[in-house]
């Protein structure tokens, strides 16, 4: 399952990807604000993209998109299809070599527009720690809204944290 925007395709990781997925998840600043730690060794990497690969979009559970820029990684959506199939929570990563240049919107604008448009899921989600400002204004700049902010609430790389949460209604994305 492919996706394409403007400037990137959204695909299925393959095994060349886990160089630059190592890379890019090993830097402090791109894993401060996500579950893993940095630096990733480049075997766990393998074994993560290797996994990624065998993920089925259309089934519920995590499913991890590659995102390309000209046949470069430089980054990855994860997509968490609920069991109802109607409705997912999306999370999102990006090399900070690329970042500030739209390319995390127009990822997930392009995701989004799969999800409502061809797959018609009812409602997308999506939290970051409360601390992650560019993740929350990424958010709401492709029509997210804040619906709500839990105080201290994750006990996250050794401190409590707070977390924002956002939706996104198929109806409101459309409209």
């Amino acid at each position: 399952m492919f996706v394409r925007t403007e400037r990137l395709t959204l695909r299925r990781f393959t095994a060349a990807d886990a160089e630059a997925f190592a890379a890019y998840r090993s830097d402090p600043d791109i894993a401060r604000y996500q579950s893993w730690d940095a630096p990733l060794p480049l075997s766990k990497a393998v074994e993560k993209v290797e996994e990624f690969a065998q993920g089925d979009p259309a089934a519920p559970g995590w499913f991890q998109y590659a995102v390309d820029l000209n046949d470069v990684l430089i980054g990855d959506l994860g997509l968490n299809l609920d069991e109802n199939l109607m409705q997912a929570e999306l999370g999102f990563t990006l090399a900070s070599a690329y970042q500030g240049r739209g390319y995390a919107t127009e990822a997930v604008r392009g995701l989004l527009d799969n999800v409502f448009i061809e797959r018609k899921l009812h409602r997308v989600s999506a939290e970051c720690d409360a601390r992650n400002t560019a993740s929350a204004r990424l958010l709401e700049r492709v029509g997210f809204k804040q619906e709500g902010l839990r105080l201290s609430n994750s006990w996250f790389k050794g401190e409590w944290t707070d977390d924002l949460l956002f939706g996104l209604l198929r109806s409101d994305y459309l409209s």
